[in-house]
């Protein structure tokens, strides 16, 4: 499958230059990303870039995954520091089992890499209910204290959010991550996003970084609150979901996966992940996912 799957790295970017790159047996068109969005205006992508994290909704990541899909899972993810991913299979073992598989492959690829699985969560039917999963390069960055989902939004969730603390070798505070699937869009996924506001509070920490699929924009009015409150988002305007079909040459859809941050961040460049390329890849890469993973660079003050 990889030797007709071609995978494609591609943001908004400034120069609008891409770099071929080969990969083994995959062939990946790189391109650097640049934040356009109204809310930063301290970013500088000529800064020299510590951080990476990038979030993916990989659908029904389980069992239906072979082990060339999670090679190439591997290989779009391996250069950052550390993976949320969302939609991690709860109702057999499978979903348990692929993570590892997924931590086993980025192990073969250069770096040391760590994992921890959440709980199923406590939604209102088992077919709602889901895994989160974090994976991290020890020699980047070290896991504080163990990730939990959060019990106290369990009554007014779907699912709830999976948080770890995480600290970046050569900084000082942890960051708390916290790695979220909303409910669908049609059955208001605003009236839990509401409840993350109080985070910093609750957490005791103001480096927050909100990571996932909403099922909302950005512009969405539930954000406002958020953004007087000194959060700010990682992308606009940035479709992330993958339509059945190509329609003249279109085959992204909805722009719900994204990144929240609040604190010491200094965001140097962040996009979404296109690893489709071109219609005719559509059919396969959905193989993978119907959603592009959403990545950040940064440096912590």
């Amino acid at each position: 499958m990889l030797a007709c799957l071609f995978l494609l790295f591609s943001c908004k970017n400034e120069s609008n230059q891409n770099v071929a790159i080969h990969k083994g047996d995959i062939f990946i068109s790189e391109t650097s990303t640049t934040q356009t969005d109204k809310h930063i205006s301290s970013l500088n992508a000529k800064a020299p870039t510590k951080h990476s994290i990038i979030s993916w909704n990989i659908r029904d990541f389980g069992q239906s995954k072979n082990d060339t899909e999670i090679k190439a899972i591997a290989t779009i993810v391996k250069d950052f520091d550390i993976v949320l991913i969302q939609e991690v299979v709860a109702k057999h073992p499978g979903g348990a089992q692929a993570v590892a598989k997924l931590a086993d492959q980025l192990n073969r690829m250069g770096s040391k890499w760590d994992y921890s699985i959440s709980d199923p969560t406590k939604s209102p039917s088992a077919y709602m209910s889901e895994r989160y999963a974090y994976l991290w390069k020890t020699a980047r960055v070290s896991l504080k204290g163990k990730p939990f989902l959060d019990k106290e939004l369990s009554s007014l969730v779907y699912r709830e959010p999976y948080i770890a603390h995480f600290l970046f070798k050569g900084t000082s505070k942890p960051i708390a991550v916290i790695n979220y699937h909303s409910r669908k869009h049609d059955d208001h996924p605003e009236n839990e996003i509401q409840h993350f506001l109080d985070y910093n509070k609750r957490l005791k920490t103001d480096n927050i970084l909100l990571c996932g699929d909403f099922n909302l924009n950005e512009a969405h009015p539930v954000w406002n609150s958020f953004y007087d409150n000194g959060y700010k988002n990682a992308i606009s305007n940035t479709p992330t979901t993958l339509k059945m079909k190509c329609k003249d040459g279109n085959y992204l859809n909805h722009s719900i996966d994204n990144m929240y941050w609040q604190g010491d961040f200094t965001i140097t460049s962040a996009g979404s992940l296109d690893f489709i390329q071109k219609c005719e890849n559509l059919t396969k890469a959905r193989q993978l996912s119907d959603h592009l993973p959403v990545s950040i660079n940064f440096n912590l003050e």
